[in-house]
């Protein structure tokens, strides 16, 4: 298969409904609305959607079911960022090329349109408009599994360990697995795990998705470390080396960067081992992992 193509036609499918379930800018109260769209289309690989997808057509299911998990996957993701961007966290001036919310609309209103795109999500993907497309124990454990995944179990607990160990010289490599493995992985992993419970997953299919799903989030934020030291700021779309600057918990700052990349390597070989008990139709994750190790953004 192709990756480029794929990835270009599924973007396009997930831009599509995003733009249609989002609230649209002349709906009240404007400056919210706009604040949420601009920073869901400023950009963006769309990995996550792309990969609950992908684990629905890799355990047999009809990939246009998940569509609208996918969409809030991604709304749960560009609300993490745009909350991670502030000030009071990160203090980011650039996200994927362009100017951070706060830095075009002010922090209050990127703090609600944060909040506003958390809670549109669960209102997409608990909305009775899709309770035909897939079975209520289904949606359920999605709604569980996401909402346990991104919250202090999951995203958000990771990124309180990582603010609480910026610039700390005694981080051990524990450490930085729980931050990379609740504040990236954990989405991650919730995306694959959603996409093959409405694909229809049996419990062995849904044990190597979910296999597959850890190593490829921990696989995907060895990477961003790496970027951040051998990117460019035009490559990245925010400032290169802004985490060593900062002093953040990495791998490169804890094993260096030689053993980092060898332990990028080691998750996506991890990543493609659970998937062999599919076949062809689990390409597409293949593809995927290979290339969150080797991208260059």
């Amino acid at each position: 298969m192709d990756l480029k193509t794929y990835l270009k036609e599924q973007c396009a499918r997930i831009d599509a409904a995003l733009d249609s379930y989002l609230p649209k800018e002349n709906e009240l109260p404007h400056s919210l609305h706009k604040a949420m769209r601009y920073s869901v289309f400023a950009g963006g690989k769309r990995v996550r959607p792309i990969l609950m997808l992908a684990a629905c057509q890799a355990v047999g299911g009809d990939t246009q079911v998940a569509i609208p998990a996918a969409c809030a996957m991604e709304m749960i993701h560009t609300y993490s960022l745009i909350h991670d961007d502030l000030p009071a966290m990160d203090d980011d001036d650039f996200r994927r090329g362009n100017p951070t919310n706060h830095k075009v609309f002010g922090e209050a209103i990127a703090i609600l349109a944060g909040d506003g795109l958390l809670t549109e999500a669960f209102k997409l993907i608990s909305s009775p408009c899709f309770a035909d497309t897939s079975t209520p124990a289904a949606r359920l454990a999605v709604i569980h599994q996401i909402a346990t995944c991104a919250g202090s179990y999951g995203m958000v607990g990771g990124q309180v360990v990582d603010m609480e160990s910026e610039g700390k010289a005694d981080i051990d490599l524990p450490t930085v697995q729980y931050i990379h493995t609740h504040k990236t992985g954990a989405l991650i992993k919730a995306a694959v795990v959603a996409g093959a419970l409405l694909g229809g997953a049996d419990e062995k299919k849904l044990a190597a998705i979910t296999r597959y799903g850890e190593a490829a989030g921990l696989a995907f934020q060895i990477a961003d470390d790496i970027l951040d030291i051998e990117g460019t700021t035009e490559q990245i779309g925010k400032d290169a080396g802004s985490d060593q600057a900062r002093g953040k918990a990495t791998y490169p700052a804890v094993m260096g960067l030689a053993a980092a990349k060898l332990e990028a390597q080691s998750m996506m070989d991890e990543a493609f081992k659970a998937l062999e008990i599919f076949g062809s139709e689990a390409d597409p994750l293949r593809e995927i992992a290979t290339y969150i190790v080797k991208r260059k953004n």
